[in-house]
């Protein structure tokens, strides 16, 4: 697998490009088609985070997306922590498409006040996570956007919004839904199931 390696604060050593090549490039192993890997370190600014380095790993390849964000004391021991959360994703993954293949889907389960409660909960957290720069001491302002993202929305069934819900490590995911042709939520319920979302025709 092919790896390249971006930086911001942190040094990349010799001793850490090795590494990385090992555990990271080496995540090939537990599924063919993964072809590329961006390895991406950055020091937080925040004084409240006692975890200094943060590092963000995407790999793709086959149609397959997953990515994972930890933060750590140091580069290697991110390194060792992303290792560990792709390989969690990848055996998932894998264990997933051998199930499709024998016409096991997921669950999937419908929306409920309790789930439109999680729900909320869940895209609190999300926005939260996408803010930087923010006090949370102040309560009167508001909060801007400072990340934008943008995918294709292409049409979807309910079990492939799920697996693509959980390559990329998130609590929902919005797409356009193959079966109603409307614009559709899957989420994770704090029961472990699946919600889904769909709009009304």
């Amino acid at each position: 697998m092919d790896v390249s390696i971006s930086a911001r604060h942190v040094k990349v050593t010799p001793r850490l490009e090795e590494v990385i090549q090992e555990k990271i490039g080496g995540l090939d192993y537990y599924l063919d088609g993964l072809d590329r890997a961006e390895v991406h370190f950055d020091e937080a600014r925040n004084p409240r985070i006692s975890d200094k380095e943060f590092c963000e790993v995407v790999i793709e390849g086959h149609g397959h997306h997953l990515r994972c964000k930890v933060h750590a004391p140091d580069p290697f021991t991110a390194i060792d922590m992303a290792e560990a959360k792709l390989e969690r994703q990848i055996r998932k993954l894998r264990t997933r498409i051998q199930r499709r293949h024998q016409g096991d889907g997921t669950t999937i389960r419908t929306i409920d006040d309790a789930d439109l409660v999680a729900l909320n909960a869940v895209s609190g957290s999300v926005a939260i996570d996408e803010v930087a720069g923010v006090d949370e001491e102040e309560d009167d302002v508001m909060p801007s956007i400072v990340k934008t993202k943008r995918f294709h929305l292409g049409p979807l069934t309910p079990d492939e919004a799920v697996l693509k819900m959980e390559l990329l490590g998130h609590g929902f995911f919005f797409f356009i839904n193959r079966e109603t042709s409307r614009s559709a939520v899957v989420y994770l319920r704090e029961d472990g199931d699946v919600g889904l979302i769909d709009e009304a025709g």
